[in-house]
Parts: structure tokens; C-alpha cells; sequence
């Protein structure tokens, strides 16, 4: 029996959905423990390439149950586009539940994080506008709406009121036209029709499974660097990424959780605002990692800041979520370049070093310290199957991630399909 999660170890896209589809094979249950619609996990398999945003990637092995947990916040109308598009390419999803504890994502959610973005001019940290903050807002000020009461329909019409009073307040302070409680109460009847069959009660489900010895997986959205408690406040995301609060949003004990993967790519990357000290701005190497890596948001098709590996990140993330295992992704990306770079250090204003994350007004200061690393320009690593196949280049940069992390390297893929990817 084992409890296993995925955790994002950089900025987030590292390609979680496609260690997680990896994986899943192994597993009994595939569970989303935390966020929303605003990241997508990218998989590309027999049936097709797919961004799953709300749906765990476990939902392509028909004997695996998925379930979007208590922890997720998740917008109906989203889910349902989800399972339309999955069922059309023939996947199965007759094992997906969903979380009946989960929040939802309103419609009045999405208008104002646009509208909050927007008014926060030079200050906005560069959400999708997806709702997910507003959505978590709600939860935490006990004024949020759960997925269980679409099928309550007097206490989902109580609880509708009360939320959209406030909604509505805040409209009006944007001179937007109010939300028409009537209509939106109308839309949740049919959302509770069309998703009755899927909510569940999860604990007893989980619980049972956790009892009986099955291997649970668990998957998060986003990344460590963007937790709500640890990533680079306040250009974060409204949830908690990091391995320790997985249980919480599965229905687990703390003590489940005996493997924790951490997923990274061979270099960095970034969507949204916040610092993130190795980026390379718009300069050759960025423009090389960002075509050749398609660096562009699985959910809003922007171009991601690329630069430079942080092994400082790293280092911090695996600590902070006990990492066991690493996973490194794209290593294919760097195949080319005739030297690497891997950031070690921070250099503060006043000359010194260090080798820790700092709160975020100082990590906006700091200056990243290289070590340099030939590459391989004349080989590939895209055919590579097993470590023996890689460059001695390629295995040399590889080992010294391993070391500065601190945390051995047990998967490496050098492609999206899952044939790409072999143990070390």
C-alpha cells in the first residue's frame, strides 16, 4: 500500500499531468487535492493531447476511480466542457467523482477577479481570471457555495442569496449590472441534474480504500513556489500546492503520505508576475527554452518567463515537502545548447550570498549566482530510454540537480509521450 503525491517543485507547468498519467497505471484511486480551472496538466496518449484543468490524469486508465477533491474549488460549467470533450475522444470516465464538499467556482466569481485584476493596474499579479481567487475568498469568509448543495435545493437557495448579496455589492462598486439570483438559482438546478450522479460524500469512499491497503495518488495543481503560505506572496496562487496539505484536500491522515514526488524541468519557467530570479527576459537562451519547450500557458496561451535551472528553489520546495523522489521533465529541451547554467546562490545588495528563499521583497533584489555546464550540442537526449543512453554531458548536469537538492532522481522523461520517460 502506498500513498503517493505529486507536487509541482518550480513555478508550476513542470508536466505533472503527464507523471501523473505515467503513474496512475499502478494505482486504485487518482485524486486532485487542491486548486481549480486556472493551470492546465497536459497529456498526450493513445486517445489524443489533452489539458485537463479540473479532471485528475488518472482518467485515462479505465480501472483507476478519480476523484476532484474536498480541496479543489471547481466551476461546473468547466467540468461538464471537460467530460464532453474526454467522452467525445472515448475515454471512459465513469470513474470520475467529484468531491461533494468541494466550492464551486460561480459565474459572479470569474466577472470580478477580471474586474479585481484590472483595478489593481501596476500591483495586478497576473491571474487567469478563472474566479479561483474569489472562489477561495468566499470559502474562507464562509459565504462560499459547495457542489452538495446542488442537490439541496432549499439550503442551496438560502445560501445562493447570501452570496450573491455580497457579489452583487461588489459589482455595483465596478458598475456592473448586478447578478439575477433567479437565473443563476436556475442554472445550479441544472447543474445539480447534471452532475447528481457523480458528487459524492468522499471520506467514506477514501477512508475505506486508505483502510484496505490501495494505492492512492495524489495529484496537485500548480506548484510550491506559488503556495499560498510559502511561494512568493502575494503573486500566488489562493490554495496550498505543497505536499502537506494533500491529506487535507484528499480526505487523508497526515501519516498516509509515504512518497512525495517532485516534478521539474530540466530548466525554469514561469507564468504570471513575481519574482523569479533565473529568468532570462526575452534574450536568446529564453527564446530558445520557449520555442523549443512550447512554453506557452496550457490555459491561457501565454508565453512563460524562461530561464536558467534554480537549484536554490529546488533545494527550498524539497525541503519544505519532503520530497523523496525527483522527477525531471524535458531534458530533451536543452539538447543544442553548447552550455547550461545552474543557479546556486543569491547575491543580496550588500555582496553576500545565500543559499535560501527569502521573503518576496527581498527575493525581488536578489541576483542569481551561476555555476556552468557544458552541454551536449552534438547528441540527443530524445531517444534516450535508459540512463545509459543519456550524454555523459547530460548525465553530469543531471547528478548535480541530484546533489544540490538533495533528493535523488528517480524519473526522467525527454518527450511528452509516455514511452519518454524511464527510470534512472
Amino acid at each position: 500500500m502506498t500513498v503517493t503525491a505529486i507536487v509541482g517543485a518550480q513555478w508550476g507547468d513542470e508536466g505533472k499531468g503527464r507523471i501523473v498519467d505515467a503513474l496512475a497505471e499502478q494505482m486504485e484511486w487518482v485524486i486532485r487535492f487542491q486548486g481549480g480551472d486556472n493551470a492546465g496538466h497536459t497529456v498526450i496518449n493513445d486517445h489524443g493531447e489533452f489539458k485537463l484543468h479540473l479532471i485528475p490524469s488518472g482518467i485515462f486508465h479505465p480501472g483507476v476511480k478519480c476523484l476532484v477533491g474536498t480541496g479543489c474549488v471547481v466551476n461546473p460549467a468547466v467540468l461538464l466542457e471537460e467530460l464532453e470533450a474526454l467522452e467525445a475522444a472515448g475515454v471512459n470516465t465513469a470513474n470520475l467523482f467529484v468531491s461533494e464538499r468541494a466550492h464551486m467556482v460561480m459565474p459572479y466569481h470569474r466577472l470580478l477577479d477580471g474586474l479585481q485584476e484590472v483595478a489593481s493596474g501596476k500591483s495586478a499579479i497576473g491571474t487567469t481570471k478563472r474566479g479561483i481567487g474569489p472562489a477561495y475568498s468566499d470559502k474562507g469568509a464562509r459565504r462560499g457555495l459547495r457542489l452538495g448543495d446542488l442537490l439541496r435545493p432549499d439550503w442551496l437557495e438560502a445560501r445562493l442569496d447570501q452570496a450573491i448579496e455580497f457579489a452583487n455589492r461588489e459589482l455595483v462598486h465596478f458598475q456592473q449590472t448586478p447578478v439575477d439570483p433567479a437565473q443563476l438559482l436556475d442554472q445550479c438546478r441544472t447543474w445539480g441534474e447534471q452532475l447528481a450522479a457523480r458528487l459524492v460524500d468522499p471520506l467514506p469512499l477514501i477512508r475505506q480504500a486508505y483502510e484496505q491497503g490501495a494505492n492512492i495518488l495524489l495529484e496537485g495543481q500548480l506548484a510550491a513556489m506559488r503556495d499560498l503560505d510559502w511561494g512568493t506572496y502575494p503573486y500566488v496562487t489562493s490554495s496550498n500546492p505543497t505536499a502537506t496539505f494533500a491529506p487535507v484536500g484528499a480526505g487523508l491522515p497526515p501519516q498516509a503520505v509515504k512518497r512525495v514526488i517532485g516534478v521539474v524541468k530540466a530548466y525554469t519557467t514561469a507564468v504570471g508576475a513575481g519574482p523569479m530570479p533565473t529568468d532570462q527576459g526575452d534574450n536568446q537562451t529564453a527564446k530558445w527554452l520557449r520555442e523549443k519547450g512550447q512554453e506557452y500557458g496550457a490555459t491561457t496561451g501565454r508565453p512563460r518567463r524562461c530561464g536558467w535551472f534554480d537549484a536554490v528553489a529546488l533545494n527550498y520546495v524539497a525541503y519544505l515537502n519532503g520530497f523523496t523522489d525527483l522527477a525531471i521533465t524535458k531534458l530533451d529541451v536543452l539538447d543544442g545548447l553548447p552550455e547550461l547554467k545552474i543557479c546556486t546562490g543569491y547575491r543580496l545588495g550588500d555582496g553576500s550570498i545565500i543559499q535560501h528563499v527569502p521573503d518576496t521583497p527581498v527575493y525581488e533584489t536578489v541576483e542569481p549566482v551561476y555555476e556552468s555546464w557544458p552541454g551536449w550540442p552534438k547528441n540527443s537526449t530524445a531517444a534516450a530510454r535508459t540512463w545509459a543512453d543519456l550524454p555523459e554531458a547530460a548525465q553530469n548536469y543531471l547528478n548535480r540537480i541530484e546533489e544540490l537538492a538533495g533528493v535523488s532522481i528517480r524519473y526522467i522523461s525527454v518527450g511528452p509521450k509516455r514511452d519518454e520517460m524511464f527510470t534512472k
